[in-house]
């Protein structure tokens, strides 16, 4: 336990020795440029009081005009004139304001019947109305009116300069001078010398570097003689028009303005900034070498001290610092140094004013500093130990508010309609801020911003809620349809984004009411095929089991078993038929088939395949109308599977065809396809689920009182569906047509 307390106090000794070692460093770069000054006298405020006493020496002293001088040049020009008789107006204006003024005072001394007071009232009145029509009649009178204001103006210049007298004192009794004009070669002085001495004696052995603290000559080198142009000018004093625009004549002085040492002793100096800044100086010195020095001590330490309290306070604060964004982190880290190089930067005024200069305040605001120093090496640590880890780093920086923002505003922009729109309006809105802000602090912009609000704003506001109103609308479509309804169309009202995605609902809506019919009668058909595969596997399979006991049974004569033997051996090969053909259409209907194709004349397969049924057909009561092109057709298919596709639909047309009816075949060839279509009439009612013919183990005659599997027509469309062709039926009443394409080649 003693060791975790002396740890603890070593690191908060650490802590608050760094933070005055950074507090002297920075007070040392921020004060450099006033205090690394060879002395008072080479800075901004000497120069400032120097600039203030020669002005009032120029005034005082150095000026030769007087105030009657002044008066007496004089002069009114002709837009003054017009600006003294138009400063409140024109005539008639003017005229209506003082009757303005007089009118309800006049009536109520005459309510009150107090007949001298109206009296006098008026008499005022017409007085002032008589003065300004003279003043719109003769340039005279206005020219005498404006000579009394610069007269009056000119009075009041000196009066509050005369005020100025006393400090003039005080800096005199401050600053000792030797000026001589070099026109005249008059001579002005504070010196205590006789009239005779000359300059150089004054430089030499009166004003000598030994007696003075300061001296400055004129001319030297980077000064000039001391002028007096442009000192204690009278323009603009009170009123740019009742001023006059006259200046001191322009007089050049050389000689010396110094300040004696025993003058910044003196309790008349009125230098006392001089002993300031010497106080401060020797503090700023020592401050900024000892905060470097212990500084460089903390450095030194830093390896040597225990940071044991310092790593477990990081411990505890690590998981909580690491959720926030990387980007944000740095930008807190940027904030809390700014503020903590302005409060090391700020701390000087205890050491500079002796007012401040206690105890307590030097430790609480060490201590204040140090914690913000705290803050600002924590989050440097934990920043830097991020940074170095690229993995972690690259998942920060990808869950960080800039690249997320960034993503943000390119899918905003994705729709460049919609995303345009919406930065105009949130600068409409922004803009909209500013505009009422600036229309509370100056009223007069209320003209420009109420027009703006009325013909702008509101329109924005309406599109804004009509919008909001579409946009909800849709939502709740999209919620009831996630609940399995099947609400009404959406309007598409316009081209706007939210028009698009009501179409694009509108769409999803009408697919997934076809997707579940789809759905719906592929259970049925999935059911029916497990029911019909089951009656025609277990038709024969049965018949096999029968007589294979029949067989069994003693003394049964020859001619019954090789009866039931044929039986057994025809109902196994019509089973085997059965499994080959279903295994065939799985096959079929997965792609899992290897085409071997070739060039095939299609006319000769199909009459092959129509010969291979020669006897079928002599011996059945159709008759056949087959039409083929004179020229061979070629297709690049496969032959065995393509005369399996032809072979299916004849022996279809053989097992379902109506006694005594006329069977049409044809293949003729269209541009880049061949076009074969069969054509017989019904022996059964097909219905007008035509699609469903397709599907295996669906057979023509739903009682299955005949041969066949019901895969013929499923497997047929695999091959055609297999070469890229097509095999559509269609049935009109009886009628029932296949028509198989297939694209053909060049002969």
């Amino acid at each position: 336990m003693g060791t975790k307390w002396k740890s603890s106090i070593a690191l908060v000794a650490w802590v608050l020795l760094i933070t005055f070692g950074l507090s002297g460093v920075v007070w040392g770069v921020t004060d450099a440029n006033r205090y690394l000054k060879k002395n008072y006298f080479h800075t901004e405020e000497f120069e400032a009081e120097l600039d203030q006493f020669i002005n009032y020496l120029s005034f005082f002293e150095l000026s030769e005009v007087t105030k009657d001088d002044i008066k007496r040049k004089l002069t009114v020009t002709a837009s003054e004139i017009e600006e003294h008789r138009t400063r409140y107006g024109d005539l008639p204006e003017q005229i209506a304001s003082i009757q303005g003024q007089y009118e309800s005072r006049i009536q109520e001394a005459q309510y009150t019947k107090n007949d001298a007071v109206a009296k006098a009232l008026i008499t005022e009145r017409d007085k002032k109305i008589e003065d300004i029509s003279n003043n719109f009649s003769s340039d005279e009178y206005v020219r005498e009116k404006v000579l009394k204001e610069k007269e009056q103006a000119i009075e009041n210049y000196y009066n509050d300069q005369e005020n100025n007298r006393a400090e003039f004192l005080r800096y005199k009794a401050a600053f000792k001078y030797y000026l001589k004009n070099t026109e005249t070669e008059d001579v002005y002085t504070n010196l205590n010398i006789s009239e005779d001495e000359s300059m150089e004696t004054v430089k030499d052995e009166v004003m000598t570097k030994s007696d003075m603290l300061f001296i400055r000559s004129y001319p030297s080198e980077g000064t000039d003689y001391l002028s007096t142009e442009g000192r204690n000018s009278f323009f603009d004093y009170e009123n740019e028009f009742a001023m006059p625009s006259v200046k001191q004549d322009a007089r050049l002085f050389e000689g010396v303005i110094a300040i004696p040492k025993w003058s910044v002793t003196s309790s008349a100096s009125v230098l006392a900034g001089y002993h300031t800044y010497h106080n401060n100086q020797q503090v700023f010195f020592i401050y900024t070498l000892t905060g470097l020095a212990a500084l460089l001590i903390s450095l030194y330490l830093y390896k040597r001290i225990s940071k044991a309290p310092f790593v477990t306070a990081m411990e505890l604060v690590r998981p909580y610092y690491n959720r926030i964004p990387i980007d944000v982190r740095t930008m807190l880290l940027g904030f809390t140094g700014f503020i903590t190089l302005l409060v090391l930067a700020n701390s000087n005024y205890i050491f500079y004013d002796l007012n401040y200069y206690v105890i307590d305040d030097i430790i609480s605001g060490l201590f204040v500093q140090a914690l913000f120093v705290l803050l600002t090496l924590m989050q440097g640590i934990l920043l830097t130990e991020r940074f170095k880890d690229s993995p972690r780093l690259q998942e920060d920086w990808k869950r960080s508010f800039l690249p997320r923002g960034y993503k943000a505003v390119k899918e905003a922009f994705v729709n460049r309609k919609t995303g345009t729109q919406t930065f105009l309006l949130l600068a409409f809105v922004f803009v909209s801020g500013v505009g009422v802000t600036v229309s509370v602090i100056q009223p007069a912009v209320f003209v420009v911003t109420i027009p703006v609000m009325i013909f702008i704003g509101m329109p924005i506001v309406f599109i804004i809620f009509k919008r909001t109103g579409y946009f909800n609308k849709i939502a709740s479509t999209t919620s009831e349809l996630a609940r399995g309804q099947y609400p009404q169309d959406l309007p598409v009202k316009g081209r706007s984004a939210l028009a698009e995605l009501a179409g694009n609902i509108n769409t999803l809506k009408t697919g997934v009411k076809i997707s579940q019919k789809e759905q719906a009668k592929s259970e049925r058909l999935k059911t029916e095929l497990i029911s019909n595969v089951s009656h025609d596997l277990r038709t024969p399979l049965t018949s096999i089991i029968t007589y294979t006991e029949l067989l069994k049974t003693p003394d049964l004569p020859e001619e019954d078993r090789n009866s039931y033997i044929q039986i057994i051996d025809r109902k196994s090969k019509r089973l085997k038929v059965l499994i080959d053909d279903l295994f065939e259409a799985s096959k079929m209907a997965s792609g899992s088939v290897d085409l071997i194709k070739e060039r095939v004349d299609i006319v000769q397969l199909l009459q092959q395949a129509l010969a291979e049924h020669n006897e079928t057909i002599k011996e059945s009561t159709l008759q056949f109308r087959v039409t083929n092109p004179d020229k061979p057709v070629y297709a690049i298919v496969d032959g065995q599977k393509l005369w399996r596709m032809f072979d299916n639909l004849i022996g279809n047309i053989l097992k379902y065809s109506l006694e005594n009816t006329r069977v049409y075949i044809s293949l003729k060839a269209e541009k880049d396809q061949a076009i074969i279509a069969f054509k017989n009439v019904a022996k059964y009612e097909i219905g007008e689920n035509t699609d469903e013919l397709f599907e295996r183990f669906k057979r023509g005659d739903t009682s299955r009182h005949t041969e066949g599997s019901g895969l013929g027509l499923a497997i047929a469309k695999s091959i055609a569906d297999l070469h890229g062709g097509s095999l559509d039926i269609e049935v009109d009443a009886d009628l029932f047509k296949v028509i198989v394409t297939l694209e053909i080649v060049e002969a």
